[in-house]
């Protein structure tokens, strides 16, 4: 890159980092459901601390020193894993083949080698799905670590996500009014990693007003401004709520008149932070809790028309696709985070900061609204804006209706282990 340009993107990302830093208290991570604002408390210093007056003589207390955190990876033996034994791995395994292909390449794709090799071999075998067999497979190949947030506890919420289905068309007429985009040529995407290894999968969005760098626009602001994205619009379909759900979900397929059927997948965000507009009708009392999952949200969206745009445009945060070729058969999940297709009911999006994409992990949870365990060996093969923590996953379900009534009303609480051959796992 010339000279020039370096500094020209260098300048650019030191004003967009300083607007950022200097407005933003809290950091909202935009994604499939709200970031948690989380308010700093600065620990008091020894020399500050000062006794009132009192009529008996009282010593002050020390400081209190903050614990350190607790490490994200705690090893542990396979009988910590609840129903481990009871598990189809064989059903997982399709999953874990797919993503060798992907670890062998990475950086500590040695490690993975012997392992992934070995599950190749295995799977030319007669025997090569007993699950048993692969049981055995994994219990020699790789040590479980029990995944632990900060504050040393073990558990997480879970939810789930699907592959929905849209009905659309290539051209605009009624009843195919509503816009699916790609990505706006003035959108800025800045990969903060490329400039601070520390900052991987991180970046900032924006647009230019004049020489300066700003905050891309909202939804509402998009909506408003349609015709001006005419040349980015990929398809339009029947449903505003659906296509919201669609930018929800990060990928979809669209079913056309003809009967033809269109993959679309996530491209790109306008940078703005999600809100979730269940917890917008509860704030305003038109929803219970318990009411505000995708299916309490569509069907206030039936019974209220006239005011879904602006539900909609609470939301500041705006999804932008792509048109995905059709490989393998219909039954392939969408391709997630890794580059594999998603395998429904064991693929999960994770935080990549704290799970390698491609690892086997096990969850231990609940199904969707209910007290029955839900455990079984998942494969780490996507991420998602929202999935931010070590025990934190999306539960990818599959495709159509049944699947996106599952994911819809999943909000559980579960543990995770990550299976991680020796020499993987941080010290």
């Amino acid at each position: 890159m010339p000279k020039s340009n370096t500094m020209s993107c260098s300048f650019l990302v030191a004003v967009f980092l300083s607007a950022v830093l200097a407005a933003c208290a809290t950091v909202k991570v935009p994604g499939k459901e709200p970031a948690r604002e989380v308010a700093e408390v600065q620990p008091v210093a020894a020399a500050s601390l000062t006794c009132a007056p009192c009529p008996v003589c009282a010593q002050c207390a020390p400081p209190v020193t903050p614990l350190p955190a607790a490490k994200p990876m705690q090893l542990a033996r396979w009988a910590d894993l609840p129903g481990w034994g009871d598990d189809d791995v064989s059903a997982a395994w399709p999953a874990f083949i797919q993503s060798c292909r992907v670890l062998v390449g990475k950086a500590q794709g040695a490690l993975w080698r012997p392992a992934c090799d070995e599950a190749k071999s295995i799977d030319g075998r007669v025997d090569g799905r007993d699950p048993a067999v692969l049981r055995r497979f994994f219990e020699s190949r790789f040590e479980p670590y029990l995944l632990t947030n900060p504050d040393g506890s073990t558990s997480g919420m879970i939810t789930g996500y699907y592959e929905p289905l849209l009905r659309g068309s290539r051209s605009r007429g009624k009843p195919y009014l509503q816009p699916v985009l790609g990505v706006p040529g003035d959108l800025l995407t800045i990969e903060l990693g490329d400039l601070l290894p520390e900052l991987k999968n991180m970046r900032l969005r924006g647009r230019l007003q004049g020489n300066k760098v700003v905050p891309y626009f909202s939804r509402a602001e998009i909506v408003g401004r349609e015709k001006n994205y005419a040349d980015r619009v990929l398809l339009w379909v029947d449903d505003a709520v659906e296509l919201f759900f669609l930018q929800v979900q990060g990928s979809g397929r669209v079913r056309l008149p003809d009967g033809g059927m269109v993959r679309i997948g996530y491209a790109d965000q306008n940078g703005h932070p999600y809100q979730s507009i269940g917890r917008v009708l509860v704030e305003r009392g038109e929803l219970k809790l318990e009411q505000a999952s995708m299916q309490g949200i569509q069907a206030w969206a039936r019974a209220n028309p006239t005011r879904l745009n602006e539900l909609l445009d609470s939301n500041p945060s705006y999804v932008f696709f792509r048109e995905v070729s059709a490989r393998g058969s219909d039954s392939d999940g969408p391709q997630g985070a890794l580059g594999v297709p998603l395998f429904a009911e064991r693929s999960i999006a994770v935080d990549p900061r704290h799970i390698p994409l491609g690892a086997p992990v096990f969850l231990s949870t609940t199904q969707p609204n209910s007290a029955t365990p839900l455990r079984r060996l998942m494969l780490a093969q996507d991420t998602g804006g929202a999935i931010r923590g070590v025990v934190r996953a999306d539960f990818f379900w599959g495709f159509g209706a049944e699947a996106g009534a599952q994911a819809g009303r999943m909000k559980q609480s579960g543990q995770m282990w990550v299976l991680l051959p020796p020499g993987v796992a941080p010290k």
